[in-house]
């Protein structure tokens, strides 16, 4: 057979085709195993978030309720714990706010955020479920980890002290995100767990400070609560969205013209 120059040229346009289109399958294939595996860590981090901090909430021998840190820490060390175990596989979110603030910043797609918040709702279900297990005594009288407002609390009120703890929670989250702060990621896991901690301890005797639907969705199912369950969506989202859109558009704009 004859090999002519457009022939050869017509065999070296298909090589490189089936050679980018492999790359492409690859390439899918492994941004396809990676998002399954963040899933995955956001399923057993939210899991562990839930079940080791309501742990914590646990009614002690000899306490009608628990010591009013021992949630706060408790929840604010499990953090620090996760982030540092799961943080470079998923993000370690544990929380449907802060994956939305995620999505409208632009770290991950609409399809991903979704599969994250399918995730960490099943884990909060599950963590509490494998709670009422092992614990001694029964969750569900007295409704224990379940985040309620005070009773001197309008519903008003409620979603207010959420939305502020949320928006201040996902100012760190965004801060971490933001290129000009890249620089200054050390220890980001301690960061995370004191600002727990101290945001629980601020706003737990008002809210009980969920700052994620996620972590008040699970005690809510096995024993009943629902009646103010909504406030524990309504604030995070509504903090979490204000604060990742007002970082992106007025601070991270700041931050790129002060690096140029």
């Amino acid at each position: 057979m004859t090999i002519t120059p457009g022939n050869h040229l017509v065999n070296v346009i298909e090589s490189v085709s089936v050679k980018d289109a492999k790359n492409a399958n690859g390439k899918t294939k492994s941004k396809l195993i990676a998002d399954c595996k963040a899933v995955l860590a956001e399923f057993t981090s939210t899991l562990l978030l839930v079940f080791l901090g309501c742990m914590a909430c646990v009614p002690l021998e000899g306490f009608q309720i628990q010591p009013p840190l021992y949630g706060p820490f408790a929840f604010g060390f499990i953090v620090l714990f996760n982030i540092q175990a799961f943080g470079h596989i998923s993000g370690a979110h544990m929380n449907p706010a802060v994956t939305l603030g995620a999505v409208l910043w632009g770290k991950m797609s609409v399809w991903l955020g979704i599969a994250y918040v399918i995730a960490q709702c099943a884990g909060s279900i599950l963590g509490y479920g494998i709670l009422m297990g092992v614990s001694p005594l029964d969750l569900v009288p007295n409704a224990v980890c379940t985040t309620q407002p005070h009773a001197q609390l309008t519903m008003l009120q409620a979603v207010a002290v959420e939305v502020i703890l949320t928006a201040a929670l996902n100012f760190l989250n965004c801060a971490v995100w933001d290129p000009a702060n890249k620089a200054s990621l050390e220890s980001v896991s301690l960061k995370f767990g004191f600002t727990i901690a101290g945001l629980s301890i601020a706003g737990s005797e008002l809210t009980g400070a969920s700052m994620n639907p996620a972590r008040s969705l699970g005690p809510v199912v096995w024993t009943g609560a629902w009646s103010t369950h909504w406030v524990y969506w309504v604030g995070p989202i509504i903090g979490g969205s204000i604060s990742a859109l007002f970082y992106k558009y007025i601070w991270l704009n700041t931050s790129k013209e002060l690096k140029d």
